[in-house]
């Protein structure tokens, strides 16, 4: 591919895979470039009563990067009990970031996690048209994820599905590990471990043997 040069990537649609949603539901798309301060403005604008910054959003209102609407269309607008974050590729982290930060704020949520597989289409174009190459289409399967954040419950017997407080119980969990011998505790034993067998049995050991030494040289010259 040394003389090709990428022109364009088209990402095809992609059906959502919750079904059974409310025609007002959000669908945030989170793309590699898009900021995650825009994306959590309009979010918590569509979900939560008095948002941060909402003030200042209408004093100077600026597009969302990463979604199908702006912060400023959804001021004044009915809340909804429901929104989806969904990337593929690169985005997928950023979406994952978003989903966590809206569930610490707004405490309560269920969640829905779907992982899929979103095709997307690279464009070639030669470098030199007059050396007759014809242009290449490549297809890809890039990762994807689909969020759903709900404040009504979900079903919780499908696959994906993660509990209101389900983030705060997994932290305590693993600080609980720490402080009761995980990782830090057994570095400590090992530490202990190392500077009690290596230092004092080899300082008794030599100890012992020069006072023997003295004891019997001081004997020869009594003698």
């Amino acid at each position: 591919m040394e003389n090709y040069s990428k022109a364009r990537v088209v990402e095809q649609p992609s059906a959502c895979p919750f079904p059974n949603l409310s025609a007002d539901t959000p669908e945030v798309r989170v793309k590699d470039g898009s900021k995650i301060r825009n994306l959590l403005r309009f979010a918590l604008s569509r979900m939560e009563a008095n948002p941060r910054g909402t003030e200042e959003e209408q004093r100077r209102p600026t597009p969302d990067e990463g979604s199908q609407e702006g912060p400023q269309e959804a001021v004044g607008r009915p809340l909804c009990k429901q929104i989806i974050f969904t990337a593929c590729g690169k985005g997928v982290s950023k979406a994952i970031t978003c989903a966590e930060i809206v569930k610490r704020r707004l405490k309560g949520l269920h969640q829905l996690t779907k992982l899929t597989y979103s095709k997307v289409l690279e464009v070639w174009e030669p470098l030199e048209p007059a050396a007759g190459l014809d242009s290449l289409t490549v297809s890809r399967n890039l990762p994807a994820i689909w969020i759903l954040l709900s404040k009504e419950p979900l079903d919780w017997d499908q696959p994906g599905y993660q509990a209101p407080g389900r983030y705060d119980a997994l932290w305590a969990q693993a600080a609980g590990r720490e402080e009761g011998g995980g990782v830090t505790g057994q570095r400590a034993g090992h530490r202990r471990k190392r500077g009690g067998g290596g230092g004092g049995g080899g300082g008794r050991g030599k100890g012992s043997g020069r006072q023997s030494g003295r004891s019997r040289e001081s004997g020869k010259g009594q003698t």
